[in-house]
């Protein structure tokens, strides 16, 4: 199916499609289904034979804001063009899309994926794959059916661009132009105070246990309560304590009974890990870790928990105040590299806030860890914590790899930086090291590796699969999704050439008593400016399903699963 282009009018105006609904019906009966069949059923007779199942076609995209970044240019030479990197043509949508494929019929509720859709304004460009602004995905199965559509994140630092048409927060590599002197005085001060820092929630989407869907960034101000079904913006999600800090881990652990996050202190290097009860928003500490080393916390983007411990993550790459500071960024960001400072692991009980363990490991950098599991001894006696991730080889040149300018001018070279499953061994026997090894030949999955999802039942228990984004080389950036077996330490892989997938999800099949029974779903930004959401059979990793929205999707982020009422 062909993508659909939209016209282009003035950044505040409103425009239809220019396709007309014959144009859509015609294309998709080049596409081997005519939506004007009046027996659908008869329909889906036809193409069961082909192995497809069609459910209905794409709706026309409602009224929307118009692009802001130019259409593809598909003259251009490589991958300078490709849709992944390229802002979402409009602000909202919903449909209902065409499936190759059958669903499940036991699939029913909305996927969630929440990432950067808007890497412009005006004719300014973002410098960094995390500064766009926040754009939700959903995919909502019903009964083999799926409805599709996106929206922006209304947070105060889009509506303020949308408006002045220029950047008015600081994002992860961005700072507002100063007007002068004095102007940039005064951002300055709204840096410390926290007002300058932004709230777009462009990072991950959790359902706490209330039923409240929060999308979240490394802000504290940047979690902002949003409607499943609609999109809808509803608010911010304020913090009733008084535990103050500007940031927080982007990634904290949500289960039906818990959310747990850590607050990194800047001021006094350390971190608080903090509990929040359902229904509640209000954080109470459960514990502190002082920092072994350096001048300031490592970066906390997200951290692993067992059944009784959470595992605090010391990394050299630590904050960096200095960079916070300046109106350009350094090829770290926010952050420096302190090999001297060495890396940590900390293990503290989440019942009592003590700290159980606190071990020197080989030096390393993670964005996501997998998860971890408590090892025990023939008496049940914890003996250690083990602890994945996806590690990159403590290579920082990874960060810089992730510019936009770096993603969109790929021309073939093989330059994405190895990864790896990094598996911690955490003793409990009072060392003062631990380990650090790959839990499998990285080269089983192309030796990339982020962006990780498991069966959540598994959480903080010992399992056996992992689903993640992988590489098949030559390439830029992760390009394949991959189930890892973690017993037969072997892993199975997904490609579509050219493609570039998003996180892999799990969600297990209702009374299922296999680890991978179940499907993984992913949105694909496709190479000929396509967009499409994958479904993937959990156990044996093939395709069951595909459907193709009606125009390109950009590459997202995290997500997470809101089950049907």
């Amino acid at each position: 199916m062909a993508s659909i282009t939209f016209s282009a009018t003035s950044a505040n105006s409103f425009f239809l499609p220019t396709a007309s609904v014959s144009d859509y019906s015609n294309q998709y009966i080049r596409d081997g289904f005519n939506p004007l069949e009046k027996n659908l059923s008869d329909t889906r007779k036809k193409h069961n034979g082909r192995g497809f199942v069609s459910t209905n076609v794409a709706s026309p995209p409602l009224p929307a804001v118009a692009p802001l970044l130019p259409r593809r240019d598909s003259s251009n030479s490589g991958d300078l063009s490709h849709v992944a990197w390229t802002s979402v043509r409009q602000e909202r949508w919903e449909g209902e899309l065409l499936v190759q494929g059958e669903i499940p019929l036991w699939l029913k509720g909305t996927y969630l994926r929440n990432g950067p859709g808007l890497w412009h304004i005006g004719d300014y460009n973002f410098r960094h794959l995390f500064d766009g602004y926040a754009m939700l995905v959903k995919l909502q199965f019903e009964d083999g059916r799926l409805i599709a559509g996106h929206r922006q994140i209304e947070s105060e630092a889009y509506k303020a661009a949308m408006k002045t048409q220029k950047l008015c927060y600081r994002e992860f590599s961005e700072v507002p132009k100063a007007d002068n002197f004095l102007s940039y005085i005064g951002e300055l001060a709204n840096l410390f105070s926290g007002a300058s820092l932004t709230d777009n929630a462009n990072t991950g989407v959790v359902m706490l246990a209330d039923g409240r869907v929060v999308c979240l960034t490394e802000t504290q101000k940047g979690s902002i309560v949003i409607d499943p079904t609609t999109l809808d913006t509803l608010g911010k999600f304020e913090y009733s304590d008084t535990l103050g800090g500007l940031i927080h881990s982007a990634h904290p652990i949500v289960t039906e009974t818990e959310f747990l996050s850590l607050l990194p202190d800047l001021i006094n290097p350390g971190y608080l890990a903090v509990r929040m009860e359902p229904g509640t928003n209000e954080r109470k500490v459960i514990g502190r870790v002082d920092c072994s080393r350096g001048p300031a916390p490592g970066w906390v983007h997200s951290f692993p928990v067992t059944e009784h411990y959470i595992i605090v993550p010391e990394m050299p790459l630590r904050y960096c105040a200095g960079n916070l500071l300046k109106a350009e960024p350094t090829p770290l960001y926010k952050f420096e590299w302190h090999p001297e400072s060495k890396a940590f692991m900390h293990v503290m009980c989440k019942a009592s806030g003590n700290i159980v363990a606190s071990v020197e490991v080989p030096l390393y950098i993670t964005f996501h860890f997998i998860n971890a599991y408590e090892e025990k001894d023939e008496d049940g006696r914890v003996t250690a914590v083990i602890a994945d991730c996806c590690e990159h080889n403590a290579d920082t040149t990874i960060l810089d790899k992730l510019r936009i300018h770096n993603l969109r001018s790929y021309i073939g070279q093989d330059v994405l930086p190895d990864a790896r499953v990094g598996r911690f061994r955490i003793p409990f026997d009072g060392s003062a090291y631990g380990k650090l090894e790959a839990a499998l030949d990285p080269n089983e999955h192309g030796k990339g590796l982020d962006m990780c999802s498991i069966n959540p039942a598994y959480l903080g228990k010992q399992y056996r699969y992992a689903y993640a984004c992988g590489a098949q080389r030559p390439c830029n950036f992760p390009n394949t999704l991959t189930k890892i077996d973690l017993v037969n330490k072997k892993a199975k892989n997904w490609h579509d050439e050219g493609a570039v997938p998003s996180e892999p999800f799990f969600v297990a099949r209702p009374g299922a008593t296999e680890e991978d029974d179940g499907v993984v779903i992913s949105m694909v930004s496709g190479k000929n400016g396509d967009g499409y959401a994958l479904l993937l059979d959990g156990s044996t990793f093939q395709e069951i399903a595909r459907a193709k929205f009606p125009y390109g999707l950009p590459y997202g982020l995290h997500g997470c699963w809101v089950p049907s009422k």
